[in-house]
């Protein structure tokens, strides 16, 4: 008999996409998404081949528009791309590098010794992703127009008229069918365009902001390069020693490195290659981190600053406070995948690592002062991390002790799958009531918070491990803290800060908050913290009663009643005023709920918001509340 299994499956069920159709059809694999990530992804495409115009030391004004027709533009005073017939494709270059995948001038020789975009889809992609390109080239004298739609040309290239400019302008409007969101966000773009004059020094990048009622324009131009980023990054800080930088051109090719220390305990090491922002870091990094820790140490021992019977510092310690870029250009990166989130190259562990070392000892010795304080710095940071240890292993040995790895006031769930399970992390004893009472008691368990919980901006780990109510939350989530944290062993795939709807409930989950953002970051990234969403208001008429989440919601809810119609409004000023049911229908069902995923667009910006917002800096918080009081909505005094 013949195999019924594989009948109706050959040559014909085949598919060969022709041209950027595949991009198309499996968008995710060029732009890593179709979210709002995505969707700014092209955007970046665009920006980087206008950089690569910069370094090669062709451009030097770039210009961003958001226009108010939903497209956006990116031009450049470059070379323009090349107009002229190509001999393998038959049309222009033009149309070569914006139809064509893996088309481009970043492969062989001639076209840019170094550059962001190497795989050559950029352009194309975004071509292929959006219902139209506008390209117009600015090359000997002449307007060069090309117009695309959904990767296909649209026509043939023209002449449109004479101008005394050079250079390049891509407008285009992404495709709703693709993106989950075509609108832009501007200060997504804003401080991915300031990153980029930062690390670009001499190159003027303006945004402009056509869309809204007031015209907008920023400009960002920074001569200082990377010792300008990080003067940027520490602005709000205490800093220890001036900001050191370092240059260096070699054989793997062009090393830049900035620091400076600050009085936080955070560490910020921003890394790219090529100006693309390597999230994941790389061989750079890791030869940027063996060279600082050996460094400090070799200085401390030089100079007697640690003892004959000190032990060596660890990496976290000369990392606490430190805020540091590491920028390096090379001719031919291998970055892991297209997103280009992490830099391969072997080459540049070794150059980093012997080009830091030097120069760092260099300066070390001709500064001093600055040495013997970030010295100071690094072996207080020691003394803590070990007081830290012997305060985490006294939690754990007590837990043992006593018999129980959970804290007592932790109303667990029966459910002992992770991805089953939630934990909501409650205000107050009488909120924590009500919850413990109307929970699904099965996936909910219910973890209530006595007061205020300790701000771990301005506390070392040792002082956070002595607080109670972080030492339960702790524990109940399973994961340890520190050099113990392994996200393999969270206890609840869903934990939900649930706080009330007034001025106390919003710092208590700033604190929450900020304690997961310093010290259980990886949670937030994996999409574990939720924030409730409790109604403001109900509203009854009768026995129909509803809830309202917002002021516009009450008011279109109370519109809607007939003009005769009796009603009240009740305004929730706590989590506690509600019944169980009440909590459980609005807030903790899933079917009816409404909650916030936390996320982290941009690390750099939610690093200076937590900063601002709860480190020891008074003016910097004052200067924000004042800028930001008046969008301030629903504000309980």
């Amino acid at each position: 008999m013949p195999d019924t299994s594989v009948q109706g499956y050959g040559a014909e069920q085949i598919q060969v996409l022709e041209g950027l159709s595949a991009v198309r059809k499996r968008p995710g694999m060029y732009i890593g998404s179709t979210d709002v990530t995505g969707l700014h992804h092209l955007v970046w495409e665009v920006v980087d081949n206008a950089i690569d115009e910069a370094m090669a030391g062709f451009c030097s004004d770039i210009t961003v528009t958001l226009g108010k027709d939903g497209g956006l533009s990116v031009e450049d005073n470059g070379r323009g791309i090349p107009v002229d017939k190509h001999k393998k494709t038959g049309k222009s270059a033009l149309e070569t590098v914006m139809t064509i995948l893996h088309a481009g001038g970043k492969f062989g020789e001639g076209g840019y010794k170094v550059s962001g975009g190497l795989h050559g889809v950029g352009v194309s992609v975004v071509n292929a992703l959006s219902v139209r390109t506008v390209a117009e080239v600015y090359r000997d004298g002449k307007v060069y127009v090309q117009e695309y739609h959904r990767g296909d040309a649209g026509g043939e290239l023209v002449v449109s008229g004479e101008t005394e400019k050079r250079g390049t302008k891509i407008t285009f409007y992404p495709d709703a069918d693709i993106f989950d969101t075509i609108e832009f966000d501007f200060d997504v773009i804003q401080n991915r365009l300031r990153q980029q004059a930062y690390l670009t020094k001499g190159v003027c990048i303006s945004l402009i902001d056509e869309r809204a009622d007031v015209f907008n324009r920023y400009q960002f131009y920074f001569e200082g390069g990377i010792k300008s980023y990080v003067r940027h990054l520490n602005k709000s800080k205490e800093v220890i020693g001036g900001v050191v930088y370092i240059e260096r051109e070699v054989d793997e090719g062009m090393i830049e490195v900035s620091l400076q220390y600050n009085n936080s305990f955070q560490e910020n090491i921003y890394t790219f290659a090529n100006n693309i922002h390597t999230t994941e870091g790389g061989m750079h990094l890791t030869g940027f981190k063996s060279a600082l820790t050996r460094t400090i140490n070799s200085y401390a021992r030089k100079m007697d600053l640690l003892k004959e019977k000190d032990d060596n510092l660890v990496a976290d310690d000369v990392r606490e406070g430190l805020t540091a870029i590491v920028s390096v250009k090379l001719g031919d990166p291998q970055f892991e995948g297209q997103t280009k989130s992490k830099l391969g190259n072997a080459e540049m562990r070794t150059a980093v690592e012997a080009v830091f070392y030097e120069a760092f000892t260099e300066y070390l010795e001709e500064n001093p002062a600055d040495a013997r304080a970030i010295v100071g710095k690094c072996t207080l940071a020691a003394r803590a991390r070990l007081a830290a240890r012997a305060a985490r292993d006294t939690v754990i040995r007590k837990g043992a002790l006593e018999g129980m790895t959970l804290p007592g006031k932790l109303a667990d769930c029966s459910s002992k799958d992770p991805a089953q399970s939630e934990l909501f992390i409650v205000e107050g004893d009488s909120a924590g009531g009500s919850a413990k009472q109307g929970r699904d008691r099965h996936t909910q368990a219910i973890l209530p918070l006595r007061g205020k919980i300790l701000n771990v901006e301005q506390a070392r780990l040792d002082r956070i491990l002595a607080n109670n109510e972080v030492r339960s939350l702790v524990i109940a989530l399973g994961v340890g803290i520190g050099e113990t944290f392994d996200v393999s062993k969270l206890r609840y795939h869903k934990i939900v800060i649930m706080t009330d709807a007034d001025v106390d409930g919003a710092h208590i989950r700033t604190l929450v908050l900020t304690l997961f953002y310093r010290h259980f970051k990886q949670l937030i990234e994996d999409g574990y913290v939720y924030i409730a969403q409790p109604p403001l208001y109900k509203i009854a008429s009768g026995k129909k009663v509803q809830y309202a989440f917002s002021e516009e919601e009450k008011s279109k809810i109370v519109k809607a009643f007939p003009e005769d119609a009796r009603y009240s409004i009740q305004r929730y000023k706590g989590l506690g005023e509600m019944n169980p049911d009440q909590l459980w229908e609005t807030t903790m069902n899933p079917e009816n709920r409404v909650m916030l995923r936390v996320g982290i667009d941009d690390a750099e910006k939610a690093d200076q918001v937590f900063d601002t917002l709860m480190g020891s800096e008074v003016m910097p918080r004052r200067k924000f509340i004042q800028a930001y009081a008046k969008k301030v909505q629903n504000l309980d005094i």
